[in-house]
C-alpha cells in the first residue's frame, strides 16, 4: 500500500508546474531523493533545470545527501533561487 507526499513549489518551480503543491504518490518504504525528484521530473520535464539549481527540503529541514528518503506524509519543498525585494 502506497500513500503521498505532498509537494510544495515555489517560485519557478510553481509556475513550472502551475501549483502550488501536488500530492506524490509514495510506496510504504519511500524513495531516495534522486528516485523522487527523477519521477516528479519524467511527469514535469521543464522542472529538471530547475530542481538542479534549488534548495530542497524534507519536513522544513534541508536535504543533505542522497540519502535522504522521501516517506508517505512527508512534505517535500523545491524552493528555486528567488530574486526581487
Amino acid at each position: 500500500m502506497a500513500g503521498t507526499a505532498r509537494v510544495l513549489l515555489f517560485a519557478s518551480a510553481r509556475e513550472t508546474v502551475g501549483a502550488p503543491q501536488i500530492d506524490w504518490p509514495v510506496p510504504d518504504e519511500g524513495l531516495s531523493v534522486p528516485e523522487f525528484v527523477a519521477a516528479l521530473v519524467r511527469r514535469y520535464p521543464r522542472l529538471r533545470p530547475i530542481v538542479a539549481h534549488s534548495r530542497l527540503l524534507i519536513n522544513a529541514e534541508y536535504v543533505r545527501g542522497a540519502r535522504a528518503v522521501v516517506r508517505p506524509g512527508d512534505e517535500f519543498a523545491i524552493h528555486p533561487p528567488y530574486s526581487g525585494g
